[in-house]
């Protein structure tokens, strides 16, 4: 989700219910007239922008049951803003019709500010810099059994998305029974990677579109409803080898270094070297971007929603990139390679 200005549209039912919701809202008065879309995401759920009286604006959330349920919205919201980090405060709330008013964090997402004209590596490093001492601070104050675990069973469910949607659906393959036994071995080397880093809490969409910019207490949090406790490198692959924007991977490197030296400094249980930390970060972001491919291929063939075939190709780069570097994972390109039809070009480092 990003809480940026989009194209007006008519209203619909739920719309309607949501104005007449926030007329009898007398503690928190709004001008429901001025109700007009914010954004939407890759879920149900929807934003809304709405006037206050006063001068201003708010965010309405619409998350339709059954689909949707609010409840970790509020209860992730009230533990990551205890924490120190920028959320959305929820202000107002109909948690059975799934209706959130929430404050208003602005319209600038890094992704618009990173991709501006203005933008510079001195801009973008300083917004990186924040969103990493933001991750570092949420991690020190992790506590185990507060969120539900990512254990192995979360993370296989995950990357079986992956050949069901985008191999299966997208690509339109059958596996051969090799070809389903070598996939097989590469989740295996995967998840147990992933499985033995020490675990943190874990936002799971830590990345330009959920990040707003902020004047004080940059950057503003959102999406985090679907927060974890797992790997400690999963965020910060998020960050770094994000899906809507890719940067140059020596910067991308410098940052992941950065944030492995702030992390030991606060005492969260990171790899001992910089080697064995590279090899958590991309074995974790190979299973993120695997899981990505299958979503992206379903929010396409099951819910019609086009725009994210576009983020494809960078998400197949990073995928194809990563496997190539290390003996276990090559099985991964050689089979995508006989599926789409290209060469292998083996250059692995491990």
């Amino acid at each position: 989700m990003s809480l940026s200005q989009s194209a007006p549209v008519l209203p619909d039912l739920r719309q309607t219910q949501i104005v007449e919701w926030l007329t009898t809202l007398s503690s928190n008065p709004t001008l429901p007239a001025t109700l007009r879309p914010a954004s939407a995401d890759a879920s149900f759920r929807r934003y809304f922008r709405v006037d206050v009286p006063a001068g201003g604006t708010l965010i309405v959330m619409d998350a339709p049951p059954p689909q949707e349920d609010v409840r970790p919205f509020i209860e992730i919201g009230a533990l990551f803003g205890g924490i120190g980090l920028s959320v959305p405060a929820v202000l107002a709330q109909d948690v059975e019709r799934g209706f959130l008013l929430l404050s208003d964090l602005g319209n600038t997402t890094y992704l618009q500010q990173l991709t501006s004209e203005g933008s510079s590596i001195e801009s973008a490093h300083k917004l990186y810099m924040d969103a990493i001492d933001a991750l570092v601070l949420l991690q020190t104050k992790s506590q185990p059994d507060v969120l539900p675990e990512y254990d192995r069973a979360f993370l296989l469910r995950e990357l079986q998305i992956f050949p069901e949607w985008y191999l299966g659906k997208h690509l339109k393959a059958t596996l051969s029974d090799q070809q389903s036994a070598d996939l097989n071995k590469v989740f295996d080397a995967i998840l147990a990677n992933n499985l033995a880093q020490p675990q943190v809490f874990i936002h799971r969409d830590y990345h330009s579109r959920n990040l707003m910019v902020l004047a004080e207490g940059n950057p503003g949090v959102l999406d985090f409803q679907g927060a974890l406790y797992g790997p400690i490198s999963y965020d910060i692959v998020s960050l770094l080898r994000d899906v809507y924007i890719q940067r140059d991977e020596a910067q991308v490197l410098d940052w992941m270094i950065r944030y492995w030296e702030r992390a030991k400094r606060a005492g969260l249980p990171v790899a001992p070297d910089i080697d064995s930390f590279y090899r958590d970060f991309e074995y974790m972001g190979l299973q993120r971007h695997l899981k990505i491919l299958g979503l992206f291929a379903r929010l396409y063939h099951r819910d019609g929603k086009d725009a994210y075939l576009n983020d494809i190709p960078v998400v197949m780069d990073y995928v194809r990139k990563t496997a190539l570097r290390y003996r276990e994972l090559i099985p991964l390109v050689r089979m995508l390679d006989k599926l789409e039809d290209k060469t292998v070009q083996v250059g692995y480092t491990f």
